[in-house]
């Protein structure tokens, strides 16, 4: 619900974005690393015949939550630190994430583990938000982000709703820009990266291949 309210319905066509990103065929294997309840891994699987998606969080009380919905049990729900992932090399054709980057302490590492865990020509797609660049919206940006943001949670959620959205904002601001991350996937050893920006510059979509 809060990522109908903070994006006006936008996340549902990001999720659909980075599965066409993907591109998964029938009985492929996908990886979505930062799973929460498994929006990525839903899409995925409504959009690909016989997928086998594996959904990988730290997490463990989001995914149950996500193993309770309508598709919660054609997805296998794995504890899994994205810096240190618990699978063998060469496994999946495609790896997903949405809000991972942002949060984790070695983007490097983060990106190095995701080709280990790939197969030769699978692909990496990453959803994240990114910091508004400076032009005639940035202020109003800023004021959505400070403001509008954890007052939605705090409504949503409570003062837990509000404090986890006070978050969002700071570390938004403090994330990579796209160029910046972009940078770090091809330094990292991943082939022709693209990447997509929406919402006035304030999320991004970025993908690449092994």
């Amino acid at each position: 619900l809060m990522n109908r309210l903070m994006t006006g319905g936008q996340d549902m066509k990001w999720r659909r974005f980075v599965v066409q990103q993907a591109r998964l065929k029938t009985g492929d294997k996908l990886l979505d690393l930062a799973t929460g309840t498994g929006d990525i891994a839903f899409e995925a699987l409504k959009a690909v015949p016989n997928l086998q998606v594996v959904g990988g969080d730290f997490s463990l009380p989001m995914m149950q939550v996500g193993q309770t919905l309508p598709l919660g049990k054609q997805v296998g729900w794995t504890g899994a630190d994205a810096l240190n992932l618990p699978f063998p090399d060469g496994t999946f054709n495609a790896v997903t994430s949405g809000y991972l980057a942002r949060n984790v302490v070695d983007i490097p590492r983060m990106f190095a583990e995701q080709l280990r865990v790939l197969k030769t020509g699978g692909r990496i797609v990453v959803l994240d938000s990114s910091p508004p660049k400076d032009n005639l919206l940035k202020p109003f940006i800023e004021i959505h982000l400070r403001y509008v943001i954890p007052l939605l949670g705090r409504i949503v959620a409570g003062k837990n709703g509000a404090d986890a959205y006070q978050y969002l904002p700071s570390s938004t601001q403090a994330f990579k820009s796209p160029e910046e991350l972009a940078a770090l996937m091809k330094q990292a050893g991943v082939r022709n990266v693209q990447y997509r920006t929406f919402m006035f510059g304030t999320m991004a979509i970025h993908w690449g291949e092994k």
